[in-house]
């Protein structure tokens, strides 16, 4: 539990991290805190499964988080900025 919660959290600050770094990759602190949460939440999902199913890893949790949320917010990003 307190690797899924860690995740969320470090997705959501990836997500935001990312808008505020790049102000065309921002999707508003709502968007980015949302695309966030749920990039965290499959990054470190995915990253536990390829670091050999430790989904209780604290550390893991962290890196897997932190990247997905920032990944998935600026691929959110450039697709609706195509769109547009």
């Amino acid at each position: 539990m307190e690797a899924l919660i860690a995740q969320l959290v470090a997705g959501a600050v990836g997500g935001i991290a990312v808008g505020k770094a790049k102000s065309e990759l921002s999707l508003g602190t709502v968007g980015d805190t949302v695309a966030g949460l749920l990039g965290g939440l499959a990054g470190g999902q995915i990253l536990a499964t390829l670091a050999g199913g430790d989904t209780s890893s604290l550390i893991m949790a962290l890196i897997g988080g932190g990247g997905g949320g920032a990944v998935l917010t600026a691929a959110v990003s450039l697709i609706k900025s195509k769109m547009t």
